[in-house]
């Protein structure tokens, strides 16, 4: 069986009592771009006058233009950007990327050939639509009926809907909050579609300081800009519940309910991750006290950047710089490994909605050479989803070498039915609006793995980033293959696992364990 193809590559959103193989409603990817204070060099346009343009003329495009790290751009290069029809919009003079917006359709071509330009490229192929033009598949609230029957469900000291929730004892998470909840002091950044803050669940949580718009390229700190609107996707908001829902007598519990969460935004209203704004994101967190981010996404609107096309290189390498420069400056970055079922370590890939913002044509692409972006980084935490069995989830990707660790990220009931009183095979997460509801996919699976690296950085307060990796990976639960792997029971193996008991396709190092990480 083939898995979904939703613009959030990463999110499944499914609306509550719908199964995941007839009724599956995706969340569009989406992208932002946040600029640091004090970054902004060489801007010779208000940003919204560039937006305004774009959205007017339609023909502008974002780039990104790749010069030498720490430097900012020399004279040389920004009088060659503005000659070639760009506007420079931001500047991320420590890593040295620029942002640019031009309606020049030779733009990216002929700032490649100026002295001190190491790459650029196009961040999107079409204007940005005022509009989203896909159903976001916005998932159902719980009804009150719903809400009455958990909350009569729950054992003493259990949050109202907690018993809902299969997923915190799946990874041990009930037993870890016996000794600990996680520490205030510690931070993890949803870099997503925003939160809304003002969550009965996330407000106690909730770290202002370390949240931003990032949509228009440049930092945004406007009391409550990091928030998604009415017409946006719930998704970021989703996502924060599971990391940190506190554990306050109040509808469910996060899987670290004692620990900080704060809202990155940097998705567009339309649904898409373009590469500014993912720059944005991890920039603003290595600088804002950020200890932890998830990032539930992948980067449009390309699913695989191929490094053989000057374009889509100049995306890879301007996240790579950042997600590497977040990692230096103390931040574990945990990505969720996507929803195809693709073999991510297999010799050839067919991706056949690329670029999404355009026209996608089929193409056969090599994962060696072209990468899903942040997911397949150097040093990001790559995360697969499980589902109430424990099982590998019919539409996570996987892949030997992959695959760092899997975590509780759900599947249709029909396929992994949870044990009673739970009634979902979905993973139960906050709403905007003071609501709760259901969600699937590696979207879901992601936050677990952060939120269990923020519970390790509350034991080890000074550990670095590569010591918080080495112990989500050392104390995950070891989970051998599933084989053969027939997830809907029709007698066909859906996807092979390959490697051992320690480490294998499926599950990387193990299935994430909350409970270690507050012992151990």
């Amino acid at each position: 069986m083939t898995g979904p193809h939703p613009r959030y590559r990463r999110t499944i959103a499914i609306p509550l009592g719908m199964a995941i193989a007839t009724a599956m409603a995706f969340l569009p990817a989406t992208a932002s771009a946040t600029g640091l204070s004090g970054t902004a060099a060489g801007a010779t346009g208000a940003v919204s006058d560039v937006l305004a343009s774009t959205a007017t003329d339609g023909t502008a495009l974002s780039y990104v233009v790749n010069v030498r790290p720490g430097h900012g751009p020399s004279a040389q290069v920004k009088k060659a950007i503005v000659k070639a029809g760009g506007t420079i919009v931001t500047s991320y003079d420590q890593i040295g990327v620029i942002v640019v917006h031009s309606s020049n359709p030779d733009f990216a071509k002929t700032v490649r050939k100026v002295r001190g330009v190491e790459s650029a490229g196009n961040t999107r192929n079409a204007p940005l639509p005022a509009q989203s033009t896909t159903d976001e598949g916005t998932p159902k609230a719980l009804s009150s009926a719903q809400m009455s029957a958990a909350q009569a469900a729950a054992d003493a000291g259990q949050d109202p809907l907690e018993s809902l929730q299969w997923d915190l004892p799946a990874i041990k998470a009930d037993k870890a909050h016996e000794k600990s909840l996680g520490s205030s002091k510690v931070t993890v950044a949803v870099i997503d579609t925003g939160v809304d803050d003002t969550h009965p669940d996330l407000a106690p949580n909730f770290d202002r300081a370390a949240s931003v718009n990032c949509v228009t390229g440049k930092p945004d700190t406007a009391d409550g800009a990091w928030r998604p609107s009415a017409e946006e996707s719930p998704h970021g908001t989703h996502v924060a519940g599971e990391i940190a829902a506190a554990k306050n007598g109040v509808g469910m519990t996060g899987v670290a309910p004692g620990v900080k969460v704060a809202g990155i935004k940097v998705s567009t209203t339309a649904g898409y991750f373009y590469t500014e704004a993912v720059v944005c994101g991890f920039m603003w967190a290595a600088t804002h006290g950020v200890d932890v981010t998830n990032n539930s996404y992948y980067t449009d609107p390309w699913y695989f950047n191929c490094t053989d096309d000057p374009d889509q290189k100049a995306l890879v390498e301007a996240v790579t710089r950042a997600s590497r420069y977040a990692e230096k400056r103390g931040v574990v970055n945990v990505a969720a490994a996507g929803n195809e079922n693709y073999d991510l370590a297999a010799d050839e890939i067919t991706d056949p909605v690329s670029p999404n913002d355009g026209t996608p044509s089929e193409r056969v692409i090599d994962p060696s050479e072209c990468f899903d972006i942040p997911t397949q980084l150097p040093g990001v935490v790559t995360v697969a989803a499980t589902g109430a069995k424990g099982v590998k989830s019919s539409f996570s990707n996987y892949g030997l070498g992959v695959i760092d660790v899997a975590a509780p990220g759900g599947d249709s009931t029909a396929y992994q039915t949870p044990a009673p009183p739970a009634t979902s095979g979905l993973i139960l997460g906050t709403l905007p609006g003071g609501k709760w509801g259901y969600m699937a996919g590696t979207s879901m699976a992601s936050p677990h793995a952060a939120a269990v690296a923020a519970l390790i950085k509350s034991t080890h307060p000074y550990a670095p980033p590569a010591l918080v990796k080495a112990l989500l990976y050392a104390e995950a639960d070891a989970t051998p293959c599933t084989d053969p792997y027939d997830i809907n029971g029709d007698g066909k193996v859906d996807a092979v696992c390959e490697g051992s008991k320690n480490r294998n396709g499926f599950y990387g190092w193990g299935t994430v364990d909350a409970l270690d990480a507050v012992t151990k």
